[in-house]
């Protein structure tokens, strides 16, 4: 199934057809070098990610099987969920915002499966069989030694990258020591963790030798969603049809009034995706601007103002609207843009002003208040405490309140680097102190003279008559 755009930008419907293989030509151009300095900056952050390591942790761990996550070298397991719901909600209104103010330029500039794709193994397919002409040649043409060769190689070349991918991938998941213990220990003792390097193998390399562009045209929801976010004011790459119709070659002695374009075809040559950016918005443009360079290439030849094709909202790429007016009408795109840096602002600041130490305090199960003779309460809790970090912490149990003591039952004053300890201890009061049959207390865990965390509780007791 192929959603097929009309003219007017418009989604007729769907029609069944045969996947064509696309052939994309070698894209080339100023945007096209902006993108490989972010794709290959990008590459070079996800080659390191899980080996660098900031304090003794990964600078990013994903380690579901553990419940143990690392980000910037901050250590995070479940009692810090609410640090993941805050940055999921942040990760889903970057969605919504983003897309809303600047289309799918996170498809064509910063998404793995693009930045692998065009910059990784379609390279290489350009270096063993050519550009597009000579591929779509190579495969229409007759089985030969030479073209045995280069299937073999590239395809070999495709499962060693889809390797090494799916090894890098695993290692944000068990972290990077632990992927070393599998690699060089017998594969008898980590069949688990074998099968999946296989398995992920095997995915990567379907994916990127195979199912290419669907992945972008049919399989990630965030292409199917885009249609709903976009809007007549959303930012994409478009094709001015108020500058470029009635396209037509260009012939000598041809006074015909034409627009710009010269039907050269290279915007549709060049696009991964196979679409013509000429018939309007459409689903499967993932915004990579190759379609950009390839006709200012052909209007510098022409002599002929650059960016037929660009970033424009729909009311400009139809005539409707100037640059300048669009600018002075879209706020929004400020606005937006303010509320994910504030977003952002807030979730960097939940990562940095984290406690080094976890500590839940509560009342033990099916207790009360004792009274003792020496006119004193007591109340017996349950203490865990979590070190997050990768060094080991001596810390003591202190009250901010002077008139509360601490009486701990199992007395344990050291955690191991990302340890825990479970205590039990009482808090004890003077009854004539007590106001109130409930009242808040706070207990302070402290390293040295720093609070690393402040816990609150409830301590019960009757009132003095």
């Amino acid at each position: 199934m192929g959603i097929v755009v009309s003219e007017a930008g418009k989604p007729n419907q769907p029609e069944k057809s045969k996947r064509q293989w696309i052939y994309a030509k070698k894209p080339g151009g100023k945007l096209y070098n902006y993108r490989q300095v972010v794709g290959y900056g990008l590459l070079l952050f996800f080659f390191l990610g899980p080996i660098i390591k900031i304090n003794g942790n990964p600078f990013l761990m994903f380690n579901i099987v553990e419940r143990k996550f690392s980000i910037f070298g901050n250590l995070f397991y479940p009692q810090d969920f609410h640090i993941f719901l805050f940055g999921m909600l942040i990760v889903m209104v970057c969605i919504v915002l983003f897309t809303a103010v600047y289309g799918r330029v996170w498809c064509g500039w910063t998404c793995p499966q693009t930045i692998f794709m065009e910059l990784i193994f379609r390279r290489i397919e350009y270096l063993i069989e050519g550009d597009w002409t000579q591929q779509k040649k190579l495969n229409e043409g007759p089985d030969t030694d030479a073209k045995a060769w280069k299937k073999v190689l590239k395809h070999s070349i495709f499962l060693l990258i889809s390797f090494a991918i799916s090894n890098l991938f695993l290692a944000y998941i068990i972290g990077a020591d632990a992927l070393l213990k599998i690699a060089t220990d017998p594969i008898d003792q980590h069949i688990v963790g074998f099968l999946s390097i296989l398995v992920f193998t095997l995915v990567f390399y379907f994916v990127f030798a195979f199912v290419r562009e669907i992945v972008c045209t049919r399989i990630c929801p965030y292409g199917r969603l885009q249609g709903v976010l976009l809007d007549d004011n959303s930012v994409t790459v478009a094709y001015n049809t108020a500058r470029g119709e009635p396209r037509g070659k260009i012939k000598k002695g041809d006074d015909t009034p034409k627009g710009d374009c010269i039907d050269c075809h290279l915007c549709v040559h060049v696009c991964p995706t196979g679409i013509d950016i000429r018939k309007g918005p459409q689903l499967e443009c993932v915004s990579c601007t190759a379609c950009i360079d390839a006709c200012d290439a052909v209007m510098d030849k022409i002599d002929k103002p650059r960016r037929l094709i660009g970033f424009y909202t729909l009311a400009q790429a139809e005539g409707k609207e100037s640059i300048a007016e669009s600018k002075k009408k879209n706020t929004r795109t400020w606005v937006y843009t303010l509320i994910l840096l504030v977003l952002m602002g807030i979730f960097g600041f939940m990562i940095f002003s984290r406690s080094d130490v976890d500590g839940r305090l509560l009342r033990a199960k099916g207790s009360t208040y004792q009274l003792k003779d020496d006119g004193t309460v007591s109340n017996l809790y349950t203490l865990e405490v979590l070190n997050k970090t990768s060094k080991d912490i001596d810390f003591e149990l202190v009250s901010p309140d002077p008139s509360v003591r601490i009486q701990i039952v199992n007395p344990i004053s050291h955690l191991a680097k990302e340890g825990s300890a479970k205590l039990s201890l009482f808090l004890i009061r003077d009854q004539k102190d007590i106001k109130t049959y409930k009242s808040d207390i706070k207990v302070d865990i402290k390293a040295g003279d720093k609070v690393i965390d402040q816990m609150e509780t409830t301590f019960i007791a009757p009132p003095k008559k």
